[in-house]
């Protein structure tokens, strides 16, 4: 139960914290959720991980499925990714979940470390 709470959570808040601030809001959002709905071992990183990471991939190929990929393709073309617009939303999911888990993290050691000083 928690582990859903935090996802949904962690999606919404991102979300809305996105509409107001750069892309770091999904660190925030997940830095928060991760003091608020507190999960153990791996799933502190795993389930804001991939939260993000669909939030990132639906809303990506949202954004440029308007346009027939035509920035995503140029995009691609810069990189290394001889202009596969899938895999570049693909890698833009990956950067967004790692930076989201790597925030759980360490929201959770912060809970953690406020509730041993106590």
């Amino acid at each position: 139960m928690k582990k859903t709470t935090n996802f949904i959570a962690t999606i919404i808040a991102a979300y809305l914290l996105s509409l107001v601030l750069p892309w770091w809001s999904i660190m925030l959002a997940s830095f928060i959720t991760a003091i608020l709905f507190r999960l153990k071992k791996s799933a502190v990183f795993f389930i804001p991980f991939l939260a993000i990471a669909l939030l990132w991939v639906v809303h990506t190929y949202w954004l440029s499925s308007a346009n027939d990929f035509t920035l995503s393709k140029k995009i691609a073309t810069l990189l290394p990714l001889e202009g596969n617009a899938y895999l570049l939303i693909l890698i833009t999911g990956l950067v967004g979940g790692l930076a989201a888990g790597v925030s759980a993290i360490f929201g959770n050691q912060c809970a953690t470390l406020i509730n041993t000083s106590k």
